[in-house]
């Protein structure tokens, strides 16, 4: 089969990765020229996957068109808030009936969408899918063990997509709750900001525990309002993921609130970076969710005051403590 992943960061890489390993005509698309000209000829991607060599077969391309020409399955790895565009883009040279999986995990500011949900605006009659699950890209590419979702409504899709991403070492799980999936991995980079904060201060243990707990509920119950199954949230795009970016310094959520934590600028820290922590953008959706489904989510909504400016890291640790009194466990407060 004919593989084209868009994206040539860190979680795009790898998996075009997999995919060549499996014996597919792979095409990595690169936004940057210098970046598939690195990817073809050192068989490297320095910047985002350093001290890793690729597939000698993985070919990149900084044409687009190329690129979606090549496609009989189009895996999508670009940031969230790019990624409308790029699919835009690709539209008057995608084959019909083309299948498309989003690597992306987030939502789209304004319109509030999944990633899912735009692929079938922009792409309609193209079967739409995400790829979720706890899946740190160096631990993959190292050859750890992992295992991911592929979730669609339709599971004959789904296993058709299984059967083409799995190897060895990656086990490919199927679900038909794609809001459950989406919600899972959006709303996990908003909590990991949270969990890095709680670093940065250098709380414990104790308080880590507890706001990863208390931001599966908050998740959960959101994922639930939107039509989602509790059951997923506590599987691997739910629980799973979350833990993965919570805890793992590859994270760069958990980065930028550990940097927070210590009493550095967003700004500062996001520039320092180069890379794309979607946390930072989804948590302005996730509380505009919140909002449309009356739900209370203070994790959240304490970590979208963080990153407009509006408290500090410390002032949010003690918001967290004093402003929102304990009630029954089952409820997200």
């Amino acid at each position: 089969m004919r593989i084209t992943v868009l994206g040539a960061g860190s979680w795009g890489t790898t998996v075009a990765s997999i995919l060549t390993r499996r014996d597919h005509e792979s095409l990595l698309w690169a936004r940057h020229p210098a970046t598939a000209d690195e990817v073809n000829e050192q068989h490297t991607n320095s910047r985002y996957l350093p001290g890793f060599t690729l597939p000698a077969r993985l070919r990149a391309t900084a044409d687009l068109e190329e690129a979606a020409r090549h496609a009989q399955m189009l895996v999508v790895g670009v940031p969230c808030s790019a990624f409308r565009a790029t699919l835009e883009q690709v539209v008057p040279y995608l084959s019909p009936w083309v299948p498309v999986i989003s690597l992306s995990k987030g939502l789209e500011n304004g319109t509030l969408m999944r990633m899912t949900e735009i692929i079938k605006e922009v792409l309609p009659g193209h079967p739409a899918a995400a790829l979720a699950g706890p899946n740190l890209a160096k631990e993959i590419m190292s050859g750890m063990a992992a295992a991911s979702v592929i979730a669609t409504e339709d599971l004959s899709v789904a296993t058709a997509m299984q059967q083409v991403i799995r190897r060895q070492l990656l086990r490919v799980y199927t679900n038909h709750d794609v809001i459950g999936c989406e919600i899972g991995g959006a709303l996990k980079n908003v909590v990991a900001i949270a969990t890095g904060i709680a670093q940065g201060l250098g709380v414990g243990d104790n308080t880590r525990a507890a706001v990863i707990s208390r931001g599966l509920a908050e998740l959960t119950k959101l994922a639930v309002a939107m039509g989602g199954e509790p059951a997923t949230l506590a599987g691997l795009a739910g629980m799973g993921d979350l833990v993965a970016t919570c805890i793992s310094p590859q994270s760069r959520n958990r980065y930028v609130g550990e940097q927070l934590g210590r009493g550095r600028a967003l700004d500062e820290i996001l520039a320092e970076m180069g890379q794309v922590a979607e946390g930072v953008r989804t948590v302005h959706a996730a509380v505009a969710l919140a909002d449309r489904y009356g739900l209370a989510m203070p994790i959240t909504r304490t970590i979208h005051r963080v990153v407009t400016g509006e408290i500090t890291a410390v002032d949010a640790y003690a918001g967290l403590l004093k402003s929102h009194p304990a009630g029954h466990e089952s409820d997200p407060g």
